[in-house]
């Protein structure tokens, strides 16, 4: 099967999975329990697109570990005066871990990484995905990428854009990729091309998949 029809059979089957949100959920564990002990400040990750998997509530629980248990002095207000925007970005501000999200340069076609709280403005991009508006930009040392299907040796099918492999060829130094997706998207006879660069782990529902440490 060629990688465009199999782009489209693997978004289709993952946009109706019937139980897609017990697979999110496993996955959040997986995510969670991958990140324990990982020395990164500085991760980058994606808006979810077309039913990928959603990395967001698992680094926002990471980062407010390291706000509730590194960051907060005795007797310091856990909560400001002025809404919920204000709480999650005085909370996101005063981390030592910072979240990024992508946001597409239009000439390049490459990615820069924007820091991003629950909450933060968000805006469109020139392909209608929402992107942080007007935070800072950041340098992911870890990167989670989304992956419509992904096969042996940690090679991952995206949507044919090139934009992460043309990213990652400017990154220095270049950041640790872990790819993310649901266990339907295996394919075992994906065959990669000369220029594609394994992911450094994949993790899907059922656990990690590929390690290439």
């Amino acid at each position: 099967m060629d990688k465009l029809t199999a782009r489209k059979r693997l978004i289709d089957q993952r946009l109706n999975l019937p139980d897609r949100l017990q697979r999110a959920d496993l996955l959040q564990r997986v995510m969670r329990i991958w990140l324990v002990g990982r020395p990164d400040a500085v991760i980058g990750a994606y808006w979810p697109i077309k039913g990928e998997f959603d990395p967001l509530p698992a680094l926002y629980r990471w980062q407010e570990d390291a706000m509730l248990g590194e960051l907060f002095e005795p007797n310091t207000p856990l909560i400001p005066d002025g809404g919920t925007q204000i709480v999650t970005e005085s909370l996101a501000n005063r981390s030592p871990r910072k979240i990024g999200l992508p946001v597409v340069d239009k000439v390049h076609k490459t990615l820069t990484f924007h820091a991003w709280y629950p909450g933060c403005p968000m805006e469109e991009d020139a392909y209608g995905i929402p992107k942080p508006k007007d935070t800072e930009m950041i340098v992911p040392t870890l990167l989670f990428v989304p992956c419509v299907g992904y096969g042996p040796g940690g090679f991952r099918l995206g949507y044919g854009g090139g934009f992460y492999d043309r990213t990652l060829a400017t990154l220095q130094p270049k950041p640790v990729t872990v790819g993310l997706g649901y266990s339907h998207g295996w394919l075992p006879d994906l065959a990669p091309e000369a220029h594609d660069v394994p992911l450094d782990a994949l993790l899907n529902d059922e656990g990690v998949v590929w390690s290439g440490s």
